[in-house]
């Protein structure tokens, strides 16, 4: 179950502006906060912008208007970590935003790592079949799965029966119907995963694949279009998933995702059930049905377009 997905072909994809990139997620974060929210006076119906003015925004910050103009414009070529973490401040940015957004005004070049093959180690991989009762799988760049055991298969569908393309959490969860019925809270997953590739298109913006998916998903999905327009970034490292599974009905399992430390773009994410609940027991059966859980699942989801 543990398959190694094969290296795809190199798809055709113009790199992501980055100036744009830059641009769009200072004016969203800009436009999200409230004069109130940061002490500033209210001019109610006289106030023409959602949100607040660029002077006041670069007031905030300590620097002057034209800078922080030709910065919102996309041009953050010189500019200081000092005044990115100004911004920052003034802007009110998570630590994930912060890094985004030094990601876009201050990029390191990445692309021949973007390029390189996602390979998981032997011993993860063994680690994931070690893992008995407990869903694992290895998520990397581009929200593409790149490892998994039985028991993610049993719980999220057999992987290694879909094309290597298609083992991409992104795609799954826009493009498959089934994915919808399997996440009780659809909406917060699709989030977390577009969360998870503006921040991947921070890091590398010139990867081609992840251009091309983006592209894909744009042109086939109504909702990724409405989440991405957002440019919002964000960790979510744990939580709980509530999933409602075509054999063993809704379970509540808590997940938690370990990001590696000689690799951080892939992520060991694990889950499981509180102790003596209906859950575990849920779980418990899809251990042992193994393989004939997968199938069976298969054959009672809604068809794939």
């Amino acid at each position: 179950m543990d398959e190694q997905p094969s290296e795809l072909t190199e798809p055709s994809g113009a790199p992501l502006d980055r100036r744009a990139e830059l641009s769009e997620f200072l004016r969203t974060r800009r436009a999200r906060l409230k004069p109130e929210d940061v002490g500033l006076p209210d001019f109610g119906r006289h106030r023409r912008v959602p949100g607040l003015r660029r002077e006041e925004l670069a007031q905030l910050a300590g620097v002057s208007v034209a800078y922080y103009t030709r910065l919102e414009q996309g041009n953050g070529r010189n500019v200081s970590a000092e005044v990115l973490d100004s911004i920052a401040r003034a802007l009110r940015l998570t630590d994930a935003e912060h890094a985004h957004l030094t990601h876009l005004a201050k990029p390191k070049h990445k692309k021949k790592q973007a390029a390189r093959p996602q390979q998981v180690r032997v011993a993860l991989r063994q680690l994931l079949e070690s893992l008995d009762g407990v869903p694992a799988y290895v998520v990397g760049r581009r929200s593409e799965i790149l490892a998994w055991n039985r028991m993610a298969a049993a719980l999220f569908g057999d992987w290694g029966e879909q094309p290597a393309a298609e083992r991409n959490w992104a795609r799954l969860v826009f493009l498959k119907p089934e994915y919808r019925e399997l996440f009780v809270d659809w909406e917060q997953k699709a989030i977390d995963i577009v969360c998870s590739l503006r921040m991947d298109a921070g890091c590398y913006p010139d990867d081609p694949r992840l251009s091309a998916l983006v592209g894909e998903l744009s042109v086939k999905s109504e909702d990724f279009r409405r989440l991405w327009a957002t440019h919002d970034v964000k960790e979510k490292s744990y939580g709980v998933k509530q999933l409602r599974h075509p054999l063993v009905g809704e379970l509540a399992l808590n997940f938690e995702g370990f990001r590696l430390l000689n690799d951080g773009d892939q992520t060991l994410v694990t889950y499981h059930a509180e102790p003596e609940s209906a859950s575990a027991e849920a779980l418990r059966l899809l251990a042992s049905w193994g393989a004939d859980a997968t199938r069976a699942g298969a054959g009672s989801q809604s068809p794939s377009p």
